[in-house]
């Protein structure tokens, strides 16, 4: 299989979440990993919370020791920095486990998932240390982004390296008289992006129907971090065939 120009990385939240329904250790986190990285994914994303209803803070630290085998793949730690981000990313930094990106996102503590990216400027004043924090550890910074065009200089401005581009609205116009409305905006996204320095990524609800064809008319993504669909398709047709199938999207 030829390499993908956009890197897949597996988040692996909800794996953790049917595991915490029990006392058993089942289903295992870093066998998902291992089995995900075995059949090509680029990277492993995780979203630890406070109330670690899924990934846990031993979750985070067994994953970075896992990936000290594969150093050529990535481990992206996504959540919000003004919760418990920071002290996690730094922990492993401590220890000199491998973490390469963090990705900061607007979420509440009791929120049933992210749904809204940064604003700005109202946000920029608060987040412009904490890049630089993130920054002086040696991580890559990524900004979860709604897609506006006009607010990526913006990222930009307070040291952002790369935006993830929000990408539900696309997901639920997929099919719909919307769909090609929300391609083009989301492609404007990344463009603006990209003409101001930024890297682009992109996730949320993508899914082996859809993401063909955003990478395909979306400029420049570099990466896609895809969770529930992905381990949703895992449970009928097993880690390696879905990653295998999300590699092939990426590849049309």
């Amino acid at each position: 299989m030829k390499p993908a120009t956009t890197n897949l990385s597996v988040n692996l939240n909800k794996v953790a979440l049917v595991r915490n329904t029990r006392h058993l250790g089942i289903p295992s986190v870093t066998r998902a990993a291992t089995l995900c990285l075995q059949a090509g994914a680029a990277g492993i994303t995780v979203h630890p919370r406070p109330d670690a209803r899924h990934i846990r803070a031993d979750d985070v630290r067994e994953l970075a020791e896992l990936l000290k085998a594969w150093p050529e793949r990535e481990f992206n730690v996504e959540g919000n920095p003004f919760h418990n981000l920071m002290e996690c990313v730094a922990d492993l930094r401590a220890r000199q486990l491998p973490v390469h990106q963090v990705t900061f996102v607007p979420d509440g503590e009791g929120q049933f998932t992210s749904d809204h990216g940064w604003s700005f400027p109202a946000d920029a004043g608060r987040l412009q240390p904490l890049i630089a924090q993130a920054h002086a550890l040696g991580l890559r910074v990524s900004l979860f982004m709604d897609a506006e065009p006009a607010a990526m200089q913006a990222a930009r401005d307070v040291g952002a390296d790369r935006v993830e581009l929000y990408t539900e609205p696309y997901a639920a116009a997929w099919g719909t008289p919307e769909q090609g409305a929300q391609l083009a905006r989301f492609a404007a996204a990344a463009q603006a992006a990209l003409d101001v320095g930024l890297g682009v990524n992109a996730g949320h609800d993508l899914n082996r129907d859809n993401l063909a064809a955003f990478v395909q008319q979306v400029p420049g993504v570099s990466e896609v971090s895809i969770g529930h669909a992905l381990i949703a398709d895992a449970l009928e047709l097993g880690y390696a065939a879905t990653v295998e199938a999300y590699l092939r999207c990426l590849q049309a």
